[in-house]
């Protein structure tokens, strides 16, 4: 089956099946900021694992119209208190539409709050993201996951979850023996690895049976090197046949060969035999 193909039914397997929202796309309202002075990014490792983990939730999630990716996005989650704010990383929202793009995400507006979160440590919140932000995601909000992580790769790995259940009560995720977390939620594993070229400790998402989720960028070296693998195959194929062409070709040649041989060993056993009958007829013939 084309890697492709194989994908894709994967996909449609395991993306979680959810409610639509009760709301509609909302993309800015009046009186509620949708920027502040803050840099995107706190640092260019968080900036990196940022557009990594992004883009990959982007490629999954893009043969569903009814799941919104934001990254570093207000989310207002009390209608006419904009003190109710925060701006996770990223954030993973189902039952919405994907478009249009929302300046803000009003859970009011939309009828939803996002399923997941995602937080990247940084010196200046990590102690928000670990205790207060707990709370307001899991308790305040509503959302069902909460992940945060350390990408510097010179810093201690710190890799935490956090599940809400359907009683409302919040467990922290029992990692693995590896340390990697299940969500529930998003039906993926995550796990962390060492970018040694960036320096990067990577989150990156798995699906249930272990294949992993590509950038765009590892997708299209996949294709390249599939196309690659195809040409390869074509050439060896292409090759096969002209040697099998070329043998079947000296057979033919051989074959007429040895029947062109047999045809003059039969005319020679001929001629060999009408002498020797003349041979005879002349020995008859002398008194």
């Amino acid at each position: 089956m084309d890697t492709h193909d194989d994908f894709r039914i994967k996909q449609n397997k395991y993306i979680p099946n959810f409610p639509i929202a009760n709301g509609k796309p909302t993309i800015y309202i009046e009186g509620y900021p949708c920027e502040d002075d803050e840099p995107m990014a706190a640092t260019d490792f968080h900036a990196e694992q940022i557009t990594t983990l992004s883009d990959q939730f982007k490629r999954y999630y893009t043969i569903n119209e009814l799941i919104y990716i934001a990254v570093d996005s207000f989310i207002y989650y009390s209608e006419g208190d904009m003190t109710k704010c925060v701006a996770p990383d990223i954030f993973i929202v189902f039952g919405v539409d994907k478009y249009p793009l929302r300046r803000s995400f009003y859970t009011w507006a939309e009828g939803a709050v996002p399923v997941a979160v995602i937080e990247f440590l940084s010196d200046a919140t990590a102690h928000q993201d670990r205790d207060e932000k707990v709370s307001i995601y899991m308790n305040d909000i509503g959302v069902q996951e909460y992940f945060i992580h350390q990408p510097e790769m010179k810093k201690p790995s710190e890799f935490r979850g956090w599940h809400r259940r359907a009683s409302g009560k919040v467990i922290e995720i029992e990692p693995d023996e590896q340390g990697g977390l299940f969500s529930e939620a998003l039906n993926l594993w995550f796990r962390w690895e060492d970018d040694q070229t960036t320096h990067v400790r990577l989150l990156r998402p798995y699906l249930p049976d272990g294949t992993p989720i590509t950038t765009s960028m590892e997708e299209q070296q996949l294709r390249k090197q599939e196309k690659q693998l195809r040409e390869q195959e074509q050439h060896l194929r292409e090759t096969a046949e002209a040697i099998a062409a070329e043998e079947a070709e000296r057979r033919q040649k051989a074959e007429e060969l040895a029947k062109q041989e047999t045809e003059r060993r039969q005319q020679l056993e001929a001629e060999l035999e009408r002498l020797r009958g003349q041979l005879n007829e002349n020995k008859d013939r002398t008194p």
